[in-house]
């Protein structure tokens, strides 16, 4: 299959749903990025769009495709959609993992309302959480147990925000780690990733 995950910021995809595409990786399908921003309010955009790129290699990526649109400034409008739309254009995906449109922080609401419009084709949209998700309530888990370790190797790559959860005395390595326990919790299992769906069709169950 092709699988195409949708971030606002370098990071985000390997938070929200960095252990299910390892899996899909390491299954033989071909997974592709698209970030929106270069993540240039948290740290030098240069700096995080290679550790974006390191990232993507560790997971198996095949690529990734740069939005090129300034961090804090992503605006839910024609062009949005259509960047979004074009890159659904080069990778034909069978899935679609966006960020979750109920957040605190502005570029995300405006991508997942933006990307809303863009996969409207395609088959099976998930959302995924991060840490300025709100209201999120997944229907449907994702056991990463066994890759719960590279996940948060993926996220030690972007150092530059290891220390930047803006909590006192947790970092982001912790936080990935607590988020799977707790969404494990829920699904039954230890740990998992979990995800809303917009869309699911399937030819038979």
């Amino acid at each position: 299959m092709n699988i195409l995950a949708i971030g606002s910021h370098p990071d985000d995809i390997e938070f929200g749903c960095g252990g299910t595409l390892l899996k899909y990786s390491r299954l033989g399908h071909n997974v592709s990025l698209m970030v929106i921003t270069d993540g240039s309010c948290g740290a030098d955009g240069h700096l995080r769009m290679g550790e974006q790129e390191e990232s993507a290699r560790f997971m198996g990526a095949k690529n990734i495709l740069w939005g090129g649109l300034t961090d804090t400034q992503v605006v839910d409008n024609h062009d949005l959609i259509l960047k979004i739309e074009d890159a659904v254009k080069k990778t034909s995906p069978d899935i679609v993992f966006l960020n979750y449109y109920d957040d605190v922080h502005q570029d995300h609401r405006a991508v997942a309302q933006a990307g809303l419009s863009a996969t409207r084709y395609i088959k099976e949209v998930l959302f995924y959480e991060v840490p300025t998700t709100l209201h999120f309530e997944p229907d449907i888990f994702v056991d990463i147990h066994e890759v719960l370790e590279e996940k948060v190797k993926l996220l030690s790559i972007h150092a530059s925000q290891i220390h930047k959860t803006k909590v006192n005395n947790l970092s982001i390595l912790e936080s990935i780690q607590a988020c799977a326990t707790f969404r494990g919790y829920q699904g039954r299992i230890r740990s998992a990733e979990g995800f809303k769906a917009l869309r699911v069709l399937r030819s038979i169950i």
